[in-house]
C-alpha cells in the first residue's frame, strides 16, 4: 500500500492521494467516485464531514475514494462565484483516495462546490456545499 503523499498546488491548495482496496459499482464512464467534505483527513480517511461550516472554518477537504481510473488523471474544481481552482490528482491504483483542500478566508461565505472531473473534463460527481450563513 502507498502512503500518503503532499503536493502543493497554487491559491492554498493541497492534494494528497493514498491507494486503498475496496469495491465499488460502475457507472457509465466506468469510474465510481464516493466524496465527502471534512475538517481534516487523518488515516487517510474524512474527519468532522460536513455540508456547511462557518465563516472561520479556514480550510475544507474534499476526500474523494475512486474506482476504475488506475493511471489516469482526475481533477477537483472548487468553484466560489466566479473563481475557480483546478487540482490534478493522479490515480494510482484501481481503487485510490485522494484529497484537496483549499484554504477559505472568512469573508469569502456563500455557495461554494466542488466537481471531481475525469480526464476528459466529465463531471463524476458535484459536491456543494456553504460557507458562513449558520454553518
Amino acid at each position: 500500500m502507498a502512503y500518503g503523499r503532499r503536493i502543493p498546488a497554487a491559491f492554498g491548495i493541497v492534494a494528497c492521494f493514498a491507494a486503498v482496496s475496496a469495491t465499488a459499482g460502475a457507472q457509465e464512464s466506468g469510474i465510481v467516485v464516493e466524496a465527502a467534505l471534512a475538517l481534516a483527513i487523518e488515516d487517510r480517511t474524512p474527519v468532522d464531514t460536513g455540508s456547511s461550516f462557518p465563516a472561520d472554518v479556514g480550510r475544507v477537504w474534499l476526500w474523494t475514494k475512486v474506482s476504475g481510473a488506475a493511471g489516469q488523471t482526475v481533477t477537483h474544481v472548487w468553484s466560489h462565484g466566479e473563481n475557480e481552482w483546478v487540482v490534478p490528482l493522479q490515480i494510482g491504483a484501481n481503487t485510490w483516495r485522494t484529497w484537496s483542500n483549499k484554504t477559505i478566508p472568512a469573508e469569502w461565505t456563500g455557495e461554494w462546490q466542488v466537481e471531481v472531473r475525469d480526464q476528459a473534463g466529465n463531471v463524476l460527481k458535484t459536491v456543494r456545499f456553504t460557507v458562513g450563513s449558520g454553518g
